[in-house]
């Protein structure tokens, strides 16, 4: 049979305009369908902008810290509606270069919602298209419990879009967007309190880096509260809102923020007309090539639940279009040392095994930690520290985990993601000359490992 297209994606994000572009780069004809904005959550209402209002927060200190370099400064003064502004301009300038991405690659960009009418057919704007290979690039999208009161409440895609922001703010979630939003807030002057209903956010990171970062915010003066959850929210009749935890304690807010988990979206995407399976989670059930439980149909990136990173979904997109249109390329993703940051305020980089992954994997493990007050706030009165960790096999003396909580730690793990997964030992870490003075050369310099 003849198709229209050789691949019809659906979902203009990272991993599907990546998919996109490289299988029309392979000779391949490709349409990509987009209900909402090119770029995905990334670029709209997640890691980009996020990263821009984390930039915004982190303002606040460099003022306080001038002083001690001999600046001073007047009453800074912070103006919310600016930044968002700002920060429009800069995803409109960016939705811009990936419509140019696609169109020049020769891909044909549709945009309305896509419906899965068959296991070769695609509707969308009442018109049906047929393809070879549909993938499925849809992502994720926040998930709000349905407590009373719930509707009063907002998820990050909201959050990156209020007209003011609120002066106070409550927090609710103990994973990185949940931190990385608190920070955020509390940055640029809200009230902010931080709910979680476990005992101790971060849940899956090094134990050593949850405990540190807890310690640093509570240190600037946010409201952390474990073991917290609210079970319902009402409105008041001065427009607050009266977050009524479990507990029986009231807390008034200006916002309710949730950070509580993401769902894979599919809605109305017509999987019924097909069969495609679900996992346990909700999630599209893919094997190793991507590939759904209905063959011609694939899958990448959030929506199937393995990894959501935006960098595993570039990497899964290139590997399905890699197979399907240039094999003699193809190589398997590698989900192993895939290094992270969370934009807290501290930030906090990591690759590879926590102590507590290291040890449940059967290592004997040896720890190498240190926590120091960097040089740039010596001639401040600023008391934040940062810490380093590395978690080494015993027995091999091979690094399994770096991680580091403090000022720009996302580029300092990335360099050392690569010795990690070229696998790298702590001698070889020991025998690196570093850079002087950096905070980065502590991760060459620690020679004595800590007792547990």
């Amino acid at each position: 049979m003849a198709y229209e297209f050789d691949l019809f994606v659906i979902g203009a994000g990272s991993g599907g305009v990546r998919a996109a572009r490289f299988a029309a780069g392979f000779g391949a004809k490709v349409a990509v369908a987009e209900s909402r904005y090119l770029g995905g959550t990334c670029v709209n209402v997640g890691c980009v902008p996020k990263k821009l209002l984390v930039y915004g927060a982190h303002f606040a200190e460099d003022f306080e810290q001038a002083s001690g370099f001999g600046w001073s400064l007047g009453e800074a003064d912070f103006d919310w509606a600016t930044l968002i502004a700002n920060k429009d301009r800069e995803i409109n300038r960016l939705n811009g270069i990936y419509r140019n991405l696609l169109v020049n690659s020769g891909v044909s960009l549709i945009e309305g919602h896509a419906k899965i009418t068959g296991p070769h057919e695609v509707e969308i704007n009442g018109q049906r298209h047929t393809a070879k290979h549909i993938l499925i690039a849809t992502g994720g999208w926040p998930q709000i419990p349905e407590i009373p009161g719930h509707e009063h409440a907002i998820s990050s895609n909201e959050a990156f879009f209020l007209k003011e922001l609120p002066k106070r703010v409550l927090v609710v979630g103990g994973g990185y967007i949940a931190v990385e939003f608190a920070g955020i807030f509390h940055g640029l002057g809200a009230k902010t309190s931080l709910l979680y209903r476990g005992e101790m956010f971060l849940r899956g990171f090094d134990g050593a880096v949850r405990k540190h970062l807890h310690e640093e915010l509570v240190k600037r003066g946010m409201d952390v509260q474990f073991n917290a959850d609210i079970e319902r929210i009402d409105k008041q009749p001065d427009g607050s809102l009266k977050a009524t935890l479990k507990d029986g304690r009231e807390l008034i807010a200006d916002c309710v923020f949730y950070a509580t988990g993401r769902r894979p979206m599919l809605d109305n995407l017509g999987l019924e007309n097909t069969g495609v399976k679900l996992d346990k989670r909700g999630f599209v059930e893919v094997d190793d090539l991507y590939q759904s439980a209905e063959p011609s149909i694939l899958a990448i990136g959030d929506v199937i639940g393995r990894v959501q990173l935006t960098p595993v979904a570039l990497a899964e997109g290139m590997a399905v279009a890699r197979r399907l249109f240039k094999p003699e390329q193809y190589r398997p993703v590698d989900y192993r040392m895939i290094p992270t940051a969370v934009f807290s305020l501290p930030n906090i980089g990591t690759v590879g095994l926590s102590e507590e992954q290291a040890v449940e994997a059967g290592h004997k493990v040896q720890i190498f930690e240190s926590s120091f007050r960097p040089m740039k706030l010596t001639l401040t009165e600023c008391q934040e520290r940062t810490l380093m960790k590395l978690v080494v096999d015993a027995d091999t003396d091979k690094v399994l985990g770096c991680h580091m909580v403090g000022p720009e730690a996302g580029e300092i793990v990335q360099g050392l993601a690569i010795a990690l997964k070229a696998g790298a030992t702590k001698q070889q870490f020991d025998k690196a000359i570093g850079v002087h003075p950096t905070a980065a050369e502590e991760f060459v310099t620690m020679r004595t490992p800590v007792k547990r």
